[in-house]
């Protein structure tokens, strides 16, 4: 067992969760990466990570839509090295939702992959985040207040993770403190869910003039987790600046 401090952070397989794994462990974390598909890109993180420092990482699989998935990946941590000091809830499902086209099995993807997750991954880690004084950081969207249509199940999933942080920081209190970051445009997803000219906009129109990527989420994430001892219930935007320009 590690005197190091353990986090576990879902949806680190790939892209922004893979680079606030590999953040964390640069400030001597040892981290749990979680992935639901992605085997074998979280075993490459891991086998990255162990090889700069033997033992410090662990792949845990897990279907975090079903509340014993949440449990087996906090447990799993918690086997691990016999602490959790950190969870950051970053695993999401993304997909379009236009009026009109939405069903049940649409609606629960979208709140069990993005809500669901967030609450019952928190709720199974909070005895464990007590006993170590530990913090949550929760991963929202800047578009909850700033929509994109067509993104409908999708924002209120990301809204009610923003009324979450608040509800569970005031909860968990004061031995746990629990924070938001909000993100605008981060490392652009594998498929062709905004197509090149889209894209071409939207970077076009951050004042910081590009995306963020797993670096500006992971220097952020470790702030509010590791060093904002007097921070909770805070939600705080990594966007570039976007949300201060005009609609």
């Amino acid at each position: 067992m590690s005197a190091a401090p353990v986090v576990l952070i879902t949806g680190a397989a790939r892209r922004i969760g893979a680079g606030m794994a590999r953040f964390f462990h640069t400030r001597g974390c040892h981290v749990v990466i979680h992935y639901r598909q992605s085997a074998a890109q979280a075993e490459a993180l891991r086998a990255e990570l162990c090889a700069l420092r033997p033992q410090s990482a662990l792949a845990v699989a897990a279907d975090l839509a079903n509340a014993e998935g949440c449990a087996a990946v906090v447990n799993a941590a918690l086997a691990w090295q016999g602490r959790l000091d950190g969870l950051v809830n970053n695993a999401s499902t993304f997909i379009r939702s236009d009026l009109g086209q939405v069903d049940e099995l649409h609606w629960a993807y979208l709140i069990d992959g993005n809500l669901k997750a967030a609450f019952f991954c928190s709720q199974y880690a909070a005895p464990a985040l007590r006993a170590s004084g530990g913090a949550i950081v929760n991963v929202c969207d800047v578009r909850t207040d700033r929509p994109l249509p067509g993104f409908s199940v999708y924002t209120a999933a990301k809204a009610g993770i923003v009324s979450l942080t608040r509800s569970l920081a005031l909860e968990l209190a004061p031995q746990v403190r629990v924070n938001a970051i909000s993100p605008g445009s981060l490392t652009w997803p594998e498929d062709d869910t905004f197509d090149t000219s889209e894209r071409a906009r939207i970077e076009a129109a951050i004042p910081l003039a590009r995306i963020g990527d797993g670096s500006d989420m992971g220097q952020v994430a470790h702030f509010l987790m590791r060093e904002a001892h007097y921070v909770t219930g805070q939600v705080i935007a990594v966007d570039g600046g976007a949300g201060l320009a005009s609609p």
